[in-house]
């Protein structure tokens, strides 16, 4: 039977395509009812991830073709959740690389392509969209092929099948000019140039790569069976990081079938499984033989490059939009996250209401603090700071990045002028299309609030990416935001009078009516120190007619900022205030003589 099995992870950039060809892949293998209606991005079961347009969890789904089952691993397009990615490829025999026929190989596919080829996996190269304008297949496959060539891949891997077509219209083809109607061609290739999952005989063995959670049975283990065949009900080791074994006992097994799982007595090597009943494990354990246990290689997972301060809410306007606000709410929920989000870490302070926690980066993070607020929760978090190291020498390094910006051309040297003014080195300028590409080599540091000036500076055309490469020696002092905040003196709403009359101080984040609380961040200053205002004052009224007409108040709607841009806005001395309605900035010392003290005493 293992040899009628394919294990294929999808690769793919954020928005190539790749949850639309999983889409048209299951829609074409018909594994529905007929009364069952699924509407598009059927992996993207996340409302973060329909909206965003992201993957941020990987998903297992698995078809039938021709007698023959292909489990398809969907994983994360974006660096900052590389902690998924690392594992994900554990359970895959080949990869699917799926690129964009304008953009090309992207940098955050060249991240979990270095990870593929490193671990042998055979390829297959989707090249997507060939239905675009200005699309240039050719052109893509030579940079694949170079680009899998500087990766350091075999001749055998080298030698990989390229399909063109569209997945969103549902079709794929040897040649890009011959236009077919289905996926026929995608499939057969993932089965004559895939290797079958192979079959290896002796005591059972699974490497526990990923896990899920349900109320009903607790945490389940997700891995492929390496070795052997597991069986429901029988008795195993589990074995730990630190060396300990301790004894499991398999409740239930399933197997991936669909979209769904389907229980089944027992598992053989070379198929991925989802197994109930284990307590207490970790990914990277393995279960092995009860009597001669073997432990697998371990995984490794790439570390946090950045770490914020969580805290609970509390501000004047504490409790009035949030459920859950109390510190063991907080404490409950950021440690329930590390048990399936594995390249978060959390650490207790010496504080009970504040927790450091560590992340990949700017979106990792978000979308924690994101779904936390959805879910109902009240929290406050600081200002993101970079991990620093020391290496051998004693001399501290920090995390630099490949940043990589697409931009039309008459705005290129307004980007290379923001980039260089935070220590980013060019090292690629080369035309595509009818725009610049440009690639620089940037600490980590550089490029938090940078995407906000990048857009501001472009009118909003420049396409930025960004990931993780090593840890490099620090580069020095990185000029932060350069204006100071308005801040509110007062509590209460504000008047469009007031507001009116201290638009040449600055843009306001608040507009007229809007409840706001002494210490809150109402707006950008023009100067680079803090300026207290006070916008609840109303214009005073007298009996005697004004001469001619009276000025009506004209005022700049308020600046909007998402989550992340209000995350990176902020400075050492604010908080980011989140509720499941408002996002606010504040300052950590709401009262103002506070604040000068400290100021004082800081000097």
């Amino acid at each position: 039977m293992a040899n009628n099995i394919r294990n294929i992870a999808i690769i793919a950039h954020v928005d190539h395509g790749k949850t639309t060809l999983v889409d048209k892949i299951i829609h074409a293998s018909k594994i529905f009812d007929a009364h069952q209606h699924f509407d598009d991005l059927i992996l993207d079961d996340n409302p973060l991830e329909r909206e965003r347009g992201i993957t941020i969890v990987s998903k297992n789904v698995s078809v039938r073709y021709n007698g023959t089952k292909i489990n398809i691993i969907d994983t994360p397009g974006h660096a900052d959740f590389g902690g998924e990615v690392e594992r994900v490829l554990k359970l895959a025999d080949g990869v699917l690389l799926l690129v964009d026929a304008f953009e090309g190989a992207m940098p955050q596919t060249r991240f979990v392509l270095g990870k593929a080829i490193a671990l042998g996996l055979k390829p297959i190269v989707v090249v997507n969209k060939v239905d675009k304008e200005n699309c240039r297949p050719d052109e893509v496959h030579e940079q694949v092929f170079d680009l899998m060539f500087n990766l350091g891949a075999s001749e055998d891997q080298l030698d990989f099948v390229t399909l063109y077509g569209s997945s969103k219209q549902g079709w794929m083809s040897t040649d890009w000019k011959v236009k077919t109607d289905n996926l026929i061609p995608l499939l057969d290739a993932v089965i004559s140039s895939i290797p079958p999952a192979p079959t290896l005989e002796g005591t059972p063995q699974m490497q526990i790569t990923s896990l899920d959670y349900s109320s009903f049975v607790g945490r389940i283990a997700i891995g492929r069976v390496h070795r052997g065949t597991l069986k429901e009900g029988s008795n195993m080791s589990l074995m730990k990081a630190d060396g300990s074994i301790k004894k499991v006992k398999i409740r239930e097994l399933h197997v991936f079938e669909g979209l769904g799982r389907v229980k089944v007595a027992e598992v053989s090597s070379g198929e991925i499984c989802a197994v109930s009943g284990i307590e207490g494990f970790d990914i990277g354990d393995t279960l092995a033989d009860a009597d001669n246990p073997e432990q697998l290689e371990r995984i490794s997972i790439d570390e946090p490059t950045m770490n914020m301060l969580f805290t609970i809410n509390n501000s004047p306007f504490f409790g009035k939009e949030g459920k859950f606000v109390t510190s063991r709410h907080l404490r409950d929920r950021l440690f329930k996250e590390t048990e399936k989000n594995l390249a978060l870490r959390v650490e207790a302070t010496d504080k009970e209401d504040t927790f450091l926690v560590f992340g990949r980066g700017i979106l990792h993070l978000s979308v924690l603090i994101e779904t936390m607020r959805r879910e109902g929760y009240e929290l406050q978090v600081g200002q993101p700071q970079v991990l620093f190291k020391e290496d051998e020498n004693g001399k501290r390094t920090e995390p630099i990045e490949l940043l990589v910006v697409d931009v039309p051309e008459e705005s290129a040297g307004k980007v290379i002028e923001l980039v260089s003014m935070r220590k980013g080195e060019m090292t690629i300028m080369e035309p595509k299309g009818d725009l610049q590409h440009l690639e620089f080599t940037i600490p980590s540091r550089g490029l938090i609030g940078l995407r906000n000036n990048v857009l501001t500076a472009t009118g909003g055309e420049a396409i930025m990416n960004h990931r993780f490469v090593d840890y490099e020696e620090h580069k020095g002092h990185i000029p932060g935001r350069i204006a100071g905040s308005l801040i509110s003196l007062e509590t209460g709403a504000g008047t469009a009078y007031t507001i009116d009359k201290l638009q040449d101080r600055g843009s306001f984040f608040v507009d007229p009516g809007e409840e706001v609380y002494g210490g809150q961040v109402i707006g950008e200053h023009t100067r680079p120190n803090d300026l207290t205002v006070n916008i609840q004052k109303g214009k005073k009224l007298t009996n005697m007619r004004a001469s001619g007409t009276d000025d009506n108040a004209k005022i700049v709607p308020k600046r909007q900022f998402s989550l992340e841009e209000a995350m990176e806005y902020i400075q050492k001395d604010e908080y980011l205030e989140v509720t499941p309605k408002s996002i606010r900035m504040r300052k950590i010392l709401l009262d103002e003589n506070e604040r000068l003290r400290y100021a004082k005493q800081a000097d």
